[in-house]
Order: C-alpha cells, then structure tokens, then sequence
C-alpha cells in the first residue's frame, strides 16, 4: 500500500490573503523583527506559518519579500536563491529578496 503524502505549500502570495489574515500577519511581524525573547521570537513564527498556511519550514522562520516591486511572495527564510536587501536594522528580521525577484532585478545590496 502507497502512501500519499500531503502537498506541501512552500510560498504564499501575501496580495492573495484576506484583509484580516494580512493584518494579522503585519502585526506579527513586526512584533517578530522587535522582540529580544528568542522564545516568543520562535512562538510569532510559528503562529506566522499557521496563519499563511506554508509547511515545511526548515528552521521556523518566514519572511515576506522585500523587492520594491509589489512582489507579496512569503517564504521560507532558508529557501535556496534568496538575494539580502538589508540586513537587520532590529533584533531580528533580515531583508530578503525572493528567488524570482533576485533573477528578474536584484536590489539592495551584494552578498
């Protein structure tokens, strides 16, 4: 007997997700980037994935890509092909470029 496993959903497009889910993911977010408290850090992730429904995050941190375009891409922080924008202005959060947005016009700084 086979099994099938789930599909995995390793991007979400942020301009697709309900007003509210939106909202919510801003705030976590933000509350992500300014907390100095690596547990609460690792507990707003978490409710980040759930809300935007990715899996398989390979060290539990999301980001939403930071290319002036109105890309939206949220994505798995450890994904291959990501392109640094900035690096972290607060605690926590870096800002990457999403692999599509690096190909077609890379922005920010080089690595």
């Amino acid at each position: 007997m086979s099994v099938i496993s789930p599909a995995r959903t390793t991007t979400v497009d942020y301009n697709t997700l309900p007003a509210n889910t939106q909202s919510a993911f801003d705030r976590l977010m933000e509350q992500a980037d300014h907390t100095a408290n690596a547990a609460e850090y690792e507990a707003l992730m978490t409710a980040l994935i759930a809300i935007t429904g990715i899996t398989g995050v390979r060290y539990n941190e999301i980001l939403k890509c930071a290319c002036p375009c109105d890309c939206g891409l949220i994505f798995d922080a450890d994904a291959p092909g990501l392109h640094t924008v900035e690096d972290p202005q607060g605690y926590n959060l870096g800002r990457l470029q999403c692999p599509q947005c690096t190909d077609d016009h890379p922005t920010g700084h080089a690595e």
